[in-house]
């Protein structure tokens, strides 16, 4: 089977990957390259905050439209959802990684979202967006591989707890959609994409925050 030079790098990536971390892991690892495009990313997003589900008091939900290889109406919340966010290594924006159940399976999915151009605790528009869908344990790994293809229309920022401490967290609310198909990274499937919206968790470290102007 003969597959691009793309998919041939995104996959030489993911082996390498493979040895790092378990196979929930290696979920969040082969996402967070598939993420970073061709500026792959060795380092992982950071585990999921130590609260039942997405957000305290149930506050974090995913929903999407998804058409194509599969036909999904996600609408995730409250405990089934997990999620977490971090900087993009490379200081170009954001992402964020929201995993649960699919509908009538034991299965699960994740959805990664990273957003171009986000700064921290700054609203947004029209943000460039690379998206990851992985199928957890079915190998299968849908990404844009690149910011060009799908767009958060509008992301805002809400702290979370008291300033200080190890990290700043906070609440993002975001929507956004893609104007072109999310590609399997073998297989010539496609995912259609038509809307999102989220509401998740993301963590700075301490030493990385930057007031705002």
């Amino acid at each position: 089977m003969l597959i691009s030079r793309a998919s041939a790098l995104a996959l030489g990536r993911l082996a390498g990957l493979a040895s790092l971390a378990s196979l929930a892991g290696l979920a969040i690892a082969a996402a967070a390259a598939a993420v970073a495009g061709d500026r792959a990313a060795p380092d992982l997003l950071p585990p999921a905050a130590s609260v039942p589900g997405c957000l305290v008091n149930g506050a974090g939900y995913l929903r999407a439209r998804i058409r194509g290889a599969v036909r999904l109406d996600i609408d995730w919340h409250g405990v089934e959802l997990q999620c977490e966010g971090s900087a993009r290594p490379d200081g170009s924006g954001i992402r964020l990684s929201f995993a649960g159940p699919l509908p009538r399976s034991r299965a699960r999915m994740r959805m990664i979202f990273g957003i171009a151009g986000a700064s921290e605790g700054r609203p947004g528009r029209a943000l460039p967006t690379n998206l990851t869908v992985i199928f957890e344990g079915e190998r299968r790994l849908y990404s844009t591989r690149g910011d060009d293809k799908c767009t958060v229309d509008s992301l805002l920022q809400e702290p979370l707890g008291p300033a200080g401490g190890a990290a700043r967290s906070y609440r993002v609310v975001a929507r956004g959609f893609c104007f072109e198909p999310v590609s399997d990274l073998i297989r010539n499937d496609r995912l259609f994409i038509s809307r999102f919206d989220f509401a998740g968790r993301i963590a700075f470290p301490q030493e990385t925050f930057r007031s705002p102007p």
